[in-house]
């Protein structure tokens, strides 16, 4: 392999352009004797001479061993700008970044994220997938949020503790908190038995409480729809409430539940010990902050 360097290259495409090792020496911000050395150690790598030197006033004629080299070369000095400019993109932020997320997630978090990334680094790619599996992976994403903790080789931050509230009709129940044990027999909207639903089921029950579920939906919206129908009332987080605009919607009331079931957990995972990018570890601050500033339920639910 020859042994060349793009400093060679670069000299040899300065005093092709120039005419002459003075001006291509200028062009450069070299001495002459550097620009004449490093076109020396061009010459004994590629075992031949690249230029006719006629002397005097006359420039220098490139030979066609040096027009070989020169139309290569500026391939090369081409792809090697490329690359440095890739790498000052990356480093100021402007990589892709591949982020995996779930309904609640995406309504109430995750635009708030993406709008500030996206200010700060115009020219970023976000890739964005939405999937609530019960066996959440990883895999090439860069960063995962999820509603608890997941298995494997991740790392992870929690952002927040998610209440659950109940949302009926309005005039189901009383204003003000609900006792739990007087949804036992009521009729019920819900998610299916999928992430954290099995768990919040489950704390119902254990309080005595065994609502009767007439219908099950992944969907926020239908669930909420079913609610104003009349179909059942609906134990949902408050990130899935306030995603839907359910404080301002004159047809549905709010609900604490006393006792309260325990929160869901919203946490952004990635692969343990992977170096971040400098976009991805952006996205983690911004998530962190967002998550911060997000409104507690309305009082008095």
């Amino acid at each position: 392999m020859i042994d060349l360097e793009l400093r060679h290259l670069a000299a040899l495409a300065a005093i092709a352009d120039e005419g002459s090792f003075g001006r291509a020496a200028a062009r450069l911000g070299y001495t002459q004797s550097t620009v004449s050395q490093q076109i020396a150690a061009l010459e004994k790598a590629v075992g031949g001479p690249v230029f006719d030197r006629p002397g005097g006033p006359k420039p220098v004629r490139i030979t066609p061993l040096g027009s070989v080299v020169l139309s290569q070369g500026r391939e090369l000095l081409a792809k090697a700008e490329a690359l440095a400019d890739a790498v000052d993109r990356f480093k100021a932020g402007d990589g892709r970044i591949d982020i995996g997320t779930f309904q609640s997630v995406s309504n109430v978090i995750l635009p708030s994220v993406v709008r500030r990334l996206r200010d700060e680094h115009p020219f970023c790619d976000i890739r964005l997938s939405e999937e609530e599996p019960e066996q959440p992976q990883i895999g090439e994403l860069d960063l995962l949020f999820y509603d608890g903790p997941i298995e494997g080789d991740v790392e992870h931050v929690k952002l927040l503790d998610d209440p659950y509230l109940l949302v009926a009709g309005a005039g189901t129940f009383p204003a003000g908190p609900v006792p739990l044990d007087l949804l036992d027999g009521t009729p019920m909207v819900a998610w299916p038995l999928t992430c954290d639903q099995p768990s919040m089921e489950q704390a119902v029950a254990r309080s005595g409480a065994r609502p009767q579920v007439v219908f099950r939906t992944a969907v926020n919206d239908t669930v909420l729809s079913m609610v104003r129908a009349g179909l059942g009332s609906a134990i949902l987080p408050w990130l899935a409430i306030r995603g839907a605009d359910v404080p301002s919607d004159d047809r549905l009331r709010i609900h604490e539940l006393r006792p309260s079931p325990p929160p869901r957990e919203i946490y952004l995972h990635w692969r343990a010990g992977r170096t971040h990018s400098p976009l991805a570890r952006r996205a983690i601050e911004i998530a962190v902050e967002v998550a911060a500033e997000l409104p507690p339920p309305p009082a008095g639910a």
